[in-house]
């Protein structure tokens, strides 16, 4: 006897509704672990990145104390030059008014600069000249001063002026600076 009109079919436990939501569980589980595989990616490349961006950031440090050490550098020799450029100015200055200190009618031949002197050699028409033109000045700038005269081929007189200052004098000036 039969009660049904269709032929019977066997019977799964796996029914079509059932088969959707596995599909869409299955799904489901594949999206999240892809999504915690990229989350892992993203943060193996962030701590990749971060290493890289604390090793940039010691060179630029590095790079930066290198430069604040050249700049450094560079200022002394500025102000090394700029004091240099001072002295060579000032001592420009001094010959300047050394040679406007000669009169007109005393030539020299040469002027020897030392450390603490001053040694000229030049040509006189006589010692009153020398005296009353040259050598009235050349005390009032200097300490000691020596001078040895010599007759010339032309009957003018040859001289030798030699004039120093005192150490302590010169200490003075040179702690001014």
């Amino acid at each position: 006897m039969k009660y049904s009109y269709i032929k019977p079919r066997k019977k799964t436990p796996f029914t079509p509704e059932l088969q959707i939501v596995f599909t869409f569980f299955f799904i489901t589980l594949i999206i999240l672990f892809s999504t915690y595989l990229f989350l892992l990616f993203k943060e193996y490349r962030f701590e990749k990145d971060k290493k890289q961006i604390r090793e940039h950031t010691k060179e630029l440090k590095t790079d930066i104390e290198n430069m604040q050490d050249q700049i450094n550098f560079i200022q002394k020799q500025k102000a090394l030059a700029e004091k240099i450029f001072t002295k060579n100015m000032v001592l420009k200055d001094s010959i300047a008014n050394l040679f406007d200190l000669v009169p007109q009618r005393i030539t020299l031949s040469r002027a020897q600069l030392l450390k603490n002197g001053l040694i000229l050699y030049g040509i006189t028409p006589n010692k009153d000249v020398y005296n009353f033109m040259l050598q009235a000045p050349l005390r009032s700038i200097f300490h000691k001063t020596y001078s040895s005269f010599y007759p010339a081929k032309n009957g003018w007189l040859m001289f030798v002026s030699t004039n120093y200052m005192d150490e302590s004098q010169i200490e003075e000036l040179a702690s001014e600076d």
